[in-house]
């Protein structure tokens, strides 16, 4: 298995759907969020969440780098500040905003893709600050693409919710 090329693919298809489906959003609706159930981000959560979802976690594997307020150590952080309730997690001013910063996240996760080799990729075992197993840095960071996408996911049904026209072909960017 060739992790790289696969981890391309992979940040491709998943950046391009993603972005599609943030075109569709509207600024007008950053306040909206699902009327039943609980615990759901806003729009402008949701999308400020797809633009750290995935590059700055590649950095942070690769880094070490977690993109944490300065002083601000990860193993410090209680679990409810590693994943905070909706109403705690940050939001985006604008849809522009939230297209600008998705596009830097993208760089970024090819910029740390290109400092890592195959090698450590496939045999560089480390854990995850939530998960405490040892898995194979490639793992990893497909994983993190899995959770941009799951995110993206959850775009298309807020999209969907709010009656705009939604297909299938928007979650593959089609």
């Amino acid at each position: 298995m060739n992790w790289t090329e696969l981890l391309k693919s992979e940040l491709e298809g998943a950046y391009k759907s993603t972005l599609g489906l943030v075109e569709m959003a509207e600024d007008d609706q950053l306040n909206w969020k699902p009327a039943t159930g609980g615990n759901w981000m806003t729009m402008s959560q949701m999308l400020m969440h797809l633009t750290n979802a995935c590059g700055m976690c590649f950095q942070g594997f690769l880094t070490g780098d977690w993109g944490l307020p300065e002083g601000v150590k990860l193993e410090d952080l209680k679990p409810e500040e590693m994943l905070p309730p909706a109403e705690k997690m940050p939001a985006i001013e604008s849809v522009a905003k939230a297209k600008e910063a998705i596009i830097k996240d993208k760089q970024l996760a090819f910029d740390m893709l290109a400092i890592t080799t195959e090698e450590d990729l496939t045999n560089k075992f480390l854990s995850a600050p939530w998960d405490p197993r040892k898995l194979a840095l490639g793992y990893w960071l497909l994983q993190m693409v899995n959770h941009l996408n799951q995110h993206k996911c959850q775009l298309f049904y807020y999209l969907k919710l709010q009656g705009k026209p939604v297909h299938t072909g928007h979650l593959y960017g089609m």
